[in-house]
């Protein structure tokens, strides 16, 4: 098989919810052809939802290295090093959680910033700057309100805002609030429905709950 298609494969053993299979096939891309490192930033997602924080930021660090314009990267990483940091605090007890500090945070570089404007929002709330709040990024994905948010911005909104809730501010409940609604939407049940991150939030919401995966090893 050719690097890329181990890592076709490796995605696919993720939306069959093998985590470790998944990694074993990105791992065989990457000793195929090493220059794949820093393009396997499905690895990191897998290495997340297994609880291997550090390793999945260690991804996500070197994505970056090659891509230091993709949000993402960055939020995934916000997200490995909050649930490191929290990692003995119980699910949805919020008023204990301990949030990473700015300086061991990836940032975009001065003056530049992801040419999708919803991660502009997506990335303020994660770094807590500019005062942006869940609200603010749910009204930013809304669709209502004469608000001209695409299918997609509606989605990454709710997705993030999942994802927010579980890595950064440990409340469950409305990580999946936020998932389940994610995976209703439009883009994910229809053009988006191939897309990774609908793929990923698939797992979590048909998983018993979130939070319960993502402490498989708690």
């Amino acid at each position: 098989m050719t690097p890329r298609d181990l890592v076709s494969t490796g995605m696919n053993k993720f939306k069959e919810g093998d985590l470790e299979g998944s990694i074993s096939y990105f791992d065989a891309a990457e000793r195929k052809n090493n220059q794949f490192s820093p393009y396997l930033w499905q690895r990191g997602i897998s290495y997340y939802y297994l609880d291997e924080f550090e390793k999945g930021s260690k991804q996500f660090k070197l994505d970056v290295s090659v891509n230091p314009l993709d949000v993402e990267e960055i939020v995934w990483d916000i997200a490995c090093l909050s649930r490191k940091l929290n990692s003995s605090a119980q699910p949805s007890s919020s008023s204990n959680v301990e949030f990473v500090e700015k300086s061991d945070m990836m940032s975009l570089p001065k003056g530049l910033k992801d040419r999708r404007k919803i991660m502009g929002t997506v990335y303020a709330l994660f770094r807590g700057e500019n005062g942006i709040t869940e609200e603010d990024l749910a009204m930013m994905g809304s669709k209502g309100n004469g608000n001209s948010s695409s299918d997609s911005d509606e989605f990454y909104s709710l997705f993030y805002l999942g994802l927010y809730n579980e890595a950064v501010m440990n409340d469950a409940a409305k990580a999946q609030y936020y998932m389940k609604a994610a995976a209703n939407s439009k883009y994910a049940t229809g053009f988006g429905s191939r897309d990774y991150m609908s793929i990923v939030q698939k797992f979590i919401v048909d998983s018993v709950t979130g939070h319960d995966v993502l402490h498989s090893k708690g």
